[in-house]
């Protein structure tokens, strides 16, 4: 009798405490300020220096570039950049290797997809994937 009781006054006394689940559809989820989350590319910014698909541990980037068109810039002009996000790990390890911050981490979460083949991202797709970058990568 007396665990009875006592678990009907934890209930009551927990009933009027504040709800600590979200309506997270609806409501979005407060995530810390180094969240690390998809990534968003700047392709103006980067410099075909491959360090980001040297140090990534899963493989995942793939990066291609091609001569300046213009004779008098040197260097490279990015081609393609790709990211497979179905073993992308979000290590972070692309962006701090960045010398130009050409990639950084968003506080985006929500990459579900009914096929692995939309996993799979492009440097357009990258580019477009504004939503909610962190305070400190924003231009």
């Amino acid at each position: 009798m007396l665990g009875w009781t006592k678990g009907l006054a934890f209930t009551l006394k927990n009933l009027t405490k504040e709800k600590v689940t979200y309506d997270y559809p609806n409501e979005p989820l407060p995530l810390p300020d180094r969240f690390r989350g998809i990534q968003k590319f700047y392709p103006d910014k980067c410099i075909v220096c491959n360090l980001c698909a040297n140090i990534c541990p899963t493989d995942c980037i793939s990066l291609t570039g091609k001569a300046n068109p213009d004779p008098e810039k040197k260097g490279k002009v990015i081609d393609t950049y790709d990211i497979n996000f179905e073993i992308c790990i979000l290590c972070d390890l692309c962006t701090e290797v960045c010398p130009t911050e050409a990639i950084v981490m968003t506080n985006n979460f929500e990459l579900a997809e009914y096929s692995r083949d939309e996993l799979f991202k492009d440097k357009v797709w990258l580019d477009e994937n504004d939503t909610s970058v962190r305070k400190e990568n924003k231009v």
